[in-house]
């Protein structure tokens, strides 16, 4: 039945019928390849044909509970269930945003109060958390909707009405007003950004994808469509192994993951306990890595262990759909003045601009990356001022409307015409993979009740971030209220109290006084 119905949907003898929806990509795998393995988790696994009846049968059922384009948010762990429920949300006419249950539950409420999901989709063991953080919204069991009766009139009827532009997802960024930003994404830049990601690494169904990321994340992106793309395994790998590397390495081994799409925390997280050295994971053939500056004592590590693997350095923010430059790693390449981001990927334009938005041509001159191109997300949820203020229209063309994203990252060009990553152009920072706003940190301790003023420093050389406060309540009080309100990854790395923040001769907090321990201790 599956099949038949996938083969309607998408005859894979016709190659003119264009790819609009990421669902094509499911469809076709489960016509193609029906018993290749799709996903794999700690307890579970799904051939395409499964995961695409199971997908449709949890549309059918939420197709009679949502309009098109509307959010369902996702709260359970990641896993095979988890991606048919995304998928089920797809069938159904609407798009996901996946709540990670690492984040603290205030962190989640401001995230739906951005997102202002109608339905929530969690499993059993999950239940009464979302019932208690979200009883305004309906809570539906993924057990129950995965073996729902499948419309196919329905969900044709749904499908029918869709386009590409659609959206597809949304993933929360952190946000300097307080709130977290929801970076919306469609299945076009999806689409557009996948086929290429694909085909320029050469990703074949032999590929078995060791998914690192969180789904929130949009690494994860890369893993779950490019698998579907390739119609690869995807090798969910559990997240407590993060902290236990010789678990971790057994597990990659034991599933002969080919390919790691990892944050460079991540990989570093294995190096820094010399987990390579108690077990190599040899069926390694691709290590591409993104989020923050790669140490290079950490890289020549990896290296050395996978003599044979391909290893790439990716850059790109959330708003351009994953990543929109590349550097395949040279092994002749000493790279001791810093690894490049690269070259645009294939229908991405990339340039830089200086501070009076002209465009920058000459190597070594600094100016913000730019980017233009399909990739580029429909813009921030619910969020016209802060979409307007990032996606502007390309100053370098007066003769039509044509919208960039300006990044806020500083970039050069090298000699050799590829970029080189300058820092930032604002307090925006990388911090264990994940994009921060030092100013929504900020916010959120000057809130607490014990605390008149908060100013945040990142130390970039030691990946620290340091609050300072001004207030009578202890530091290991406040981290603990902290960690009530913001992820782990946005808490400080440390705290200290102080009776006043130096100034500047402008009247501005001197954060690099307050790094270097000014300002008087309280």
């Amino acid at each position: 039945m599956i099949i038949s119905t996938a083969k309607k949907l998408l005859n894979p003898k016709r190659q003119v019928i264009p790819i609009r929806n990421v669902l094509q990509y499911l469809e076709r795998a489960a016509s193609l390849s029906p018993e290749r393995t799709a996903c794999v988790d700690e307890t579970h696994s799904l051939s395409y044909q499964e995961l695409c009846h199971i997908s449709r049968a949890v549309g059918a059922a939420l197709s009679q509970r949502i309009r098109p384009r509307q959010p369902v948010a996702i709260y359970m762990e990641k896993g095979c269930a988890a991606l048919s429920a995304f998928f089920g949300v797809v069938y159904a006419g609407g798009f996901y945003s996946y709540f990670n249950p690492e984040l603290p539950a205030a962190r989640l409420q401001q995230i739906q109060s951005v997102l202002g999901a109608s339905c929530v989709i969690t499993d059993q063991a999950h239940r009464s958390v979302m019932e208690e953080i979200f009883p305004a919204s309906s809570i539906l069991l993924v057990e129950e909707l995965m073996i729902s009766q499948e419309d196919q009139s329905q969900l044709a009827a749904v499908r029918a009405a869709m386009i590409d532009t659609d959206p597809l997802y949304v993933n929360f960024t952190s946000g300097s007003t307080g709130l977290p930003k929801g970076v919306l994404v469609s299945h076009r830049s999806v689409l557009d950004f996948i086929d290429v990601f694909v085909d320029t690494f050469s990703f074949t169904s032999n590929d078995r994808i060791g998914n690192q990321a969180p789904f929130d994340f949009d690494v994860s992106v890369k893993d779950i469509y490019g698998a579907l793309k390739a119609q690869a395994t995807l090798v969910i790998i559990p997240r407590r192994l993060f902290s236990r590397p010789k678990e971790l390495l057994d597990f990659l081994c034991e599933h002969k993951v080919t390919t790691l799409i990892w944050a460079v925390s991540a990989l570093c997280l294995i190096s820094t306990f010399h987990g390579l050295d108690y077990r190599t994971p040899d069926t390694v053939g691709k290590v591409l890595f993104s989020g923050e500056v790669m140490p290079l004592k950490h890289l020549k590590t990896w290296m050395e262990h996978l003599p044979k693997a391909q290893f790439v350095n990716l850059y790109g923010p959330t708003e351009i759909t994953c990543n929109c430059t590349y550097h395949i790693l040279d092994r002749e390449r000493d790279y001791q003045g810093g690894i490049p981001i690269g070259r645009p990927f294939p229908n991405e334009e990339v340039f830089l601009l200086d501070g009076e938005d002209r465009e920058i041509h000459a190597p070594g001159q600094v100016g913000e990356l730019c980017v233009r191109g399909t990739a580029l997300a429909l813009g921030y949820y619910r969020s016209p001022q802060q979409t307007a203020a990032a996606f502007v229209p390309d100053p370098r063309n007066p003769a039509y409307p044509e919208l960039i994203y300006r990044t806020g990252d500083l970039g050069r060009y090298t000699e050799d015409g590829e970029f080189m990553y300058s820092g930032r152009k604002d307090f925006q920072i990388k911090h264990l993979g994940h994009r921060v706003e030092l100013e929504e940190i900020e916010r959120a301790v000057s809130a607490l009740p014990e605390v008149d003023r908060c100013c945040c420093v990142y130390e970039e050389e030691r990946q620290k971030i340091h609050a300072f406060y001004v207030g009578e309540v202890e530091a290991a009080q406040l981290r603990r209220q902290i960690k009530e309100q913001l992820p782990y990854f946005m808490v400080p790395s440390t705290l200290t109290a102080v009776e006043k923040f130096p100034l500047t001769k402008n009247g501005k907090i001197n954060r690099k006084e307050l790094l270097k321990g000014g300002g008087k201790r309280g």
